[in-house]
């Protein structure tokens, strides 16, 4: 019987995404690990390959439809010996139809659920988490009443194959069944079209400009983070003149280096040093991170996205510029895998290069800290009772207050800045 090819979840917090290109068209012979489509996520645009072989029977979702929800059919695929006249049984009777990128997206209809199916998304694990199988292995775990949370996928992404299934069969303990997932409280919205109506009657003119998956998801978290974090503010006044003449001597040897790779670096050692600073809040206890996995903020046309430097600790200024560089760069064109920008444990936002002096940024759950920097410039300060002229950069720490106070907060800013003003301490 032709199976259904659903749309995959391809990030933990993904719940809807566009389907921004068909790869394959209807006829096509697929085998598995091709590349079939390419879905926008809430964070990027990536690949999604089939888990299984066949003919792309019927593409259900057409290329540049927005808000499609997880675990909808997208298109159907036939196995051996199956007709197209055979798509009728697999595929729903209908198909809700989801708003074209530029529009404003329609209310969410419930699809008819058809059998498990050949893409990513499966069902869920009685922990919660989801499955990754090919219908086939399902079909299998079913009739054996093999639990596939239990068996470890070797197929493209972990996904589960029939060989694992197979091989992993005895002694595996009957699928329970999920529990029902909780519906996420919903944000307190201002209704679009109350805002348009609010304009139209004011004469005031204005161009709307869609906002993408990236950007509704950063919206909404940074709303949760900022409702829901109790945030308080550290700030501290940095010389970096040492630094500057530093990174000036490094330059004129053909390594590019610039001031933010150098507080990247002076992060990490200091988090390495003040490893309390290096933590996550939850209701049974505070997490404390064993590896300094620092995240950067990077402004793409998609909106802003954050890259993480892993172990940052344990690299040099050259290997975290080259890292940083490569990372903003597939960042720009939505190419970042989801290891590579989802988790790290502390945040930089750095905002000196366009001459913002200071300013305090909201924290990215679930970390407990993100570092504000202001642009270097020139100002008096008191050396030995004299006013002479330094290069300031005004840093401003935000720290969630349940699982970093204030006095580790002021520890970790002490250790970066004895690291900044004299960078010869990041090169030990």
């Amino acid at each position: 019987m032709p199976t259904n090819i659903l749309m995959p979840a391809l990030s933990p917090t993904m719940t809807e995404g566009t389907l921004a290109k068909w790869l394959k068209k209807e006829g096509d012979v697929i085998k598995s690990g091709q590349v079939i489509a390419e879905i926008e996520t809430d964070k990027a645009t990536m690949e999604v390959e089939a888990a299984d072989e066949g003919v792309l029977g019927k593409i259900i979702v057409p290329a540049g439809t927005a808000g499609v929800k997880v675990n909808a059919p997208i298109a159907v695929l036939l196995a051996d010996g199956e007709k197209a006249s055979d798509i009728a049984a697999a595929a729903p009777a209908t198909v809700p139809a989801a708003a074209p990128t530029a529009a404003a997206p329609a209310p969410a209809v419930p699809a008819p659920q058809a059998k498990p199916v050949a893409s990513a998304a499966a069902p869920a694990a009685a922990s919660g988490e989801r499955i990754f199988a090919t219908p086939l292995a399902k079909r299998i775990a079913a009739d054996k009443g093999i639990n596939l949370a239990a068996i470890q996928g070797t197929g493209p992404h972990g996904r589960i194959t029939k060989a694992d299934v197979e091989q992993g069969k005895a002694g595996h303990m009957p699928v329970a069944a999920a529990p029902a997932a909780k519906p996420a409280p919903a944000s307190v919205a201002v209704s679009p079209s109350a805002v348009t109506d609010l304009l139209g009657k004011l004469g005031q003119g204005f161009t709307a400009l869609p906002n993408n998956n990236i950007k509704k998801v950063t919206a909404k978290r940074l709303l949760e983070a900022k409702q829901s974090i109790p945030h308080f503010y550290l700030t501290i006044d940095c010389q970096i003149d040492q630094l500057l003449a530093m990174r000036a001597r490094i330059n004129a040897s053909g390594q590019k280096v610039s001031v933010n790779d150098f507080v990247v670096r002076a992060v990490a050692l200091a988090l390495r040093e003040v490893p309390a600073a290096n933590a996550a809040w939850s209701d049974d206890a505070v997490l404390q991170f064993t590896d300094v996995d620092v995240s950067v903020a990077v402004a793409t046309p998609n909106g802003l996205i954050t890259p993480i430097i892993k172990k940052a600790d344990q690299k040099g200024l050259a290997a975290i510029s080259d890292e940083v560089k490569q990372l903003a760069g597939k960042a720009k064109e939505g190419k970042l895998k989801p290891e590579e920008f989802m988790g790290g444990g502390f945040t930089i936002s750095n905002l000196g290069m366009f001459g913002i002096k200071q300013f305090s940024a909201i924290i990215n759950p679930p970390q407990s800290c993100i570092l504000a920097v202001g642009a270097g410039e020139q100002r008096p300060v008191v050396r030995d009772g004299k006013i002479e002229i330094a290069t300031v950069m005004t840093c401003t720490l935000s720290v969630d207050h349940r699982s970093v106070d204030g006095a580790v907060g002021a520890e970790f800013l002490a250790a970066f800045k004895k690291r900044v003003e004299d960078p010869a301490l990041m090169l030990l």
